[in-house]
C-alpha cells in the first residue's frame, strides 16, 4: 500500500505562506492539503482559489483541495484553474452528488467524497466506482487542532473493505484519506485500520522541524 502524508496549510503561518509551502514540500510532503471553508457549510472562513493560485508556483506536489462549501459546483472550475489536482466535497453540500463528481472530473481534477464522523458509508454504494479518493473526517469539520474521534478507526476498516472489493472488481486505485487529529503517536493505528493518505495540520506545522516530524510519522507506516 502506498502511503501519503498531506500537510494541511490550515495550520501554516499565513504571513509566510509561500515559504511554508516550500518548506513542508522539502520536508517530504506527498500532497498539500488545502482546506476551503465558507462560513456556511461549516462555521469558519478560510481561503479561496486566489490563494490556491498564489501557492501553486511554490508547490511541486499535488494540491489536494477539500471543499467545505455549499453550493459546490460553481467554484470547482475556479480551483481547477488555480492548480488543484484533487477536489473533494461533502455529499450534504450539493444537490446532486453524481453531477458534482462529473463536474470535478470534467474540470480535469480527481474527484473525492468526504464523509463527516456521523455521515454513513452508504454514500459509497453509489459513488465508489466514480471517485478517486474517499476522505473520512476524524473530527467535525470547521477548525484545526481537534482531537481524533476514536470510532473513526472502525469506520476506516469498513471503508477499506469496500474500497478493496471495488478494486477487485475494476482494478482502480481509490485513496482512503483521514483528516483530523492525526499525530505521530496515532498514525500507525490509523494506517492499520486502512487509511493510506494522512492529513496533518498542527501536528506538522506546530513543530520546529517539519522534516523530522514527517519522518517520524512515516516511520510508523507500513512500507510501500
Amino acid at each position: 500500500m502506498t502511503c501519503r502524508i498531506a500537510p494541511s496549510i490550515l495550520s501554516a503561518d499565513f504571513a509566510r505562506l509561500g515559504d511554508e509551502v516550500r518548506a513542508v514540500v522539502a520536508a517530504g510532503a506527498d500532497l498539500l492539503h488545502f482546506d476551503v471553508m465558507d462560513n456556511h457549510y461549516v462555521p469558519n472562513l478560510t481561503v479561496g482559489p486566489m490563494v490556491c493560485a498564489a501557492i501553486k508556483p511554490h508547490c511541486t506536489v499535488p494540491i489536494d483541495v477539500h471543499l467545505m462549501v455549499s453550493p459546490v459546483d460553481r467554484i470547482v472550475d475556479d480551483f481547477a484553474k488555480a492548480g488543484a489536482s484533487i477536489i473533494s466535497f461533502h455529499p450534504e453540500a450539493t444537490a446532486h452528488v453524481d453531477r458534482t463528481i462529473g463536474v470535478i472530473r470534467d474540470a480535469g481534477c480527481k474527484p473525492g467524497l468526504v464523509l463527516n464522523p456521523a455521515t454513513p458509508l452508504d454514500w459509497l454504494d453509489w459513488t465508489l466506482d466514480k471517485v478517486d479518493l474517499v476522505l473520512l473526517m476524524s473530527v467535525n469539520p470547521g477548525f484545526g487542532g481537534q482531537s481524533f474521534i476514536a470510532h473513526t478507526l472502525a469506520k476506516l476498516e469498513k471503508a477499506r473493505a469496500r474500497i478493496d472489493a471495488q478494486r477487485a472488481r475494476d482494478g482502480r486505485e481509490v485513496m482512503l484519506e483521514i483528516d483530523g487529529g492525526v499525530k505521530v503517536d496515532n498514525i500507525g493505528a490509523i494506517a492499520r485500520a486502512g487509511a493510506d493518505t494522512f492529513v496533518a495540520g498542527s501536528a506538522i506545522f506546530g513543530t520546529a522541524d517539519y522534516k523530522a516530524t514527517i519522518a517520524a510519522m512515516r516511520a510508523q507506516l507500513p512500507r510501500s
